[in-house]
């Protein structure tokens, strides 16, 4: 199926899923493209890959969206390529931020405790805002005192 109506245009292979309830009133409906050839035995797979990548993508922008990161704003008020350093300069921190989740036992404790990555921003804004931090060791070992959690955690 060409993509275009274009004679050179990009062909491509398209799949459809409909999810409907007893009644047959439509749940969920969608198509999926791929350069796959599809046949009866892998519309499954591809069907099931195609939505966990979009639900992969949907959570990602979700979270640089309304999680503290604020991509929704307008880069676009600097000159040149201003716009597209401060979108990847979120998209950097977002993905730092996820390597120490899965890297850093300090750093998962801490977000751990606080409610949401919005409360997180917020503590590290008022924190650095006014008292200065050796390192990011320092920083967080302040943090878990205050939020007595880990090593400062009071005995039980």
């Amino acid at each position: 199926m060409p993509l275009a109506a274009e004679e050179d245009a990009l062909k491509v292979n398209r799949c459809e899923l409909t999810v409907t309830n007893s009644k047959g009133e439509v749940l969920y409906r969608n198509a999926f493209i791929t350069d796959f050839e599809i046949t009866q035995d892998n519309v499954p797979a591809i069907v099931a890959t195609a939505r966990a990548r979009g639900k992969i993508e949907n959570e990602n922008n979700n979270v640089l969206k309304n999680r503290g990161y604020h991509l929704e704003h307008n880069f676009g008020h600097g000159k040149k390529h201003l716009s597209s350093l401060l979108a990847a300069m979120n998209i950097l921190a977002f993905l730092y931020h996820t390597f120490l989740h899965f890297c850093e036992e300090k750093y998962r404790l801490i977000r751990a405790t606080l409610p949401t990555r919005q409360t997180f921003f917020d503590d590290l804004r008022a924190l650095t805002r006014s008292l200065l931090f050796a390192d990011w060791d320092a920083l967080r070992d302040f943090m878990m005192r205050g939020l007595e959690i880990g090593p400062s955690a009071p005995p039980t």
